[in-house]
């Protein structure tokens, strides 16, 4: 009996410690799965019930407690008034996809989202993209509390440095009225330098310098984005897909400032069934770098571009090197006869690359 006893025993620790280790094993497939997926951005990533008041409990000052949506109300009614305050409550090195919902209304302050915070989607009213607006006023020439310039990039309403991130239904906003030729009154509404960021029927609105794509590859769908001069700048490569690009300029501006220093740089601005329209004579780009890289596919232009259309930033040079093109646009803006003779003519095999997601490697983070 008492061997019995004993097999019996060392058989239960046996079973203990298996179903131990396979529940283990279990959970190590089941977060490694969960990053996997992570890795992905679908459309499930900005969606949420416009009826929302809270999903989960945050757990207090617990930074590590798990949550899907954190709501942000500027009344009260929510887990934050401001949109900061919801970025704050998220934990460090998040491995999956937090929503913060935002409700409508003026949200007057500077957003920052560090490289540490992934996986942040900011969700607006699903009824109106203008309703939800996170608003600011810095310009190049304002000063920080040590007395030092921002400067263009430090201006930016609105900065995310992380990756996969997502924006829906909001406008970002830089309220600084420009003058071309103004001394240091670059504006940004929106500065984006995190890796793979999808931007849904968002609003981003300013003059000089509103979007300040810097790095990294994003997908904007269905935006506008509205400015005056060189209201679309960085080193990014980005695709601008069925989006309205509004000029305010009262005399005269530019859409695209890409900056591209080497041949074998992999950056560029390609737009592709964009609108353009607003007010001035605009140019659809200016060379920023050597080897600066735009184009516009079977795009519709007002009347609205300068005939010229490209400049070469007064580097004669870069006519040689930069890469500006325009592939079956229409409209009355779109009449190349007037333009610089470096403009690339594209047949449909070269321009191909640009058409879509393909551009940005969608197939690696883009699951739409």
């Amino acid at each position: 009996m008492t061997g019995q006893r004993m097999d019996k025993t060392l058989v239960d620790g046996l079973l203990v410690v298996f179903f131990w280790s396979l529940g283990c094993c279990f959970i190590e497939g089941s977060s490694q799965t969960e990053v996997n997926v992570n890795k992905y951005i679908t459309w499930d990533d900005i969606k949420v019930d416009d009826h929302l008041s809270r999903l989960s409990t945050y757990g207090g000052d617990d930074r590590n407690q798990s949550r899907s949506v954190i709501v942000v109300d500027k009344n009260g009614r929510g887990d934050a008034v401001t949109v900061q305050g919801a970025i704050d409550m998220v934990p460090e090195y998040n491995t999956k996809r937090l929503k913060i919902y935002i409700t409508p209304g003026i949200y007057r302050e500077k957003v920052f989202i560090p490289r540490t915070k992934p996986y942040i989607s900011l969700i607006g009213s699903q009824n109106n993209m203008s309703a939800t607006i996170i608003s600011w006023n810095n310009k190049a020439s304002d000063t920080d509390s040590n007395g030092v310039e921002l400067g263009t990039y430090r201006s930016a309403s609105v900065t995310v440095e992380s990756d996969y991130f997502c924006a829906t239904r909001i406008t970002f906003q830089n309220t600084v009225v420009a003058e071309p030729g103004a001394r240091r009154m670059q504006a940004v509404a929106l500065r984006i330098s995190g890796d793979k960021a999808f931007f849904y029927k968002v609003n981003i609105s300013g003059a000089q310098d509103t979007l300040l794509d810097e790095t990294g590859s994003h997908y904007y769908f269905n935006c506008h984005i509205q400015g005056s001069v060189d209201f679309i700048f960085g080193r990014g490569k980005s695709l601008f897909q069925d989006s309205v690009l509004q000029s305010v300029a009262k005399r005269y501006g530019a859409i695209a400032a890409h900056h591209r220093d080497s041949p074998n740089d992999d950056s560029g601005f390609s737009f592709v069934r964009c609108k353009i329209n607003g007010t001035g004579k605009i140019l659809l780009g200016r060379a920023w770098g050597n080897y600066s890289r735009a184009v516009y596919s079977y795009c519709d232009m007002d009347d609205i571009i300068t005939p010229a259309g490209w400049s070469d930033w007064n580097y004669p040079e870069r006519q040689r090197t930069a890469v500006f093109g325009e592939f079956q646009c229409k409209g009355r803006g779109a009449d190349r006869r007037g333009r610089v003779p470096w403009l690339k003519a594209f047949n449909i095999q070269e321009v191909s690359p640009f058409l879509g997601t393909g551009f940005i490697n969608g197939a690696q983070w883009l699951k739409l």
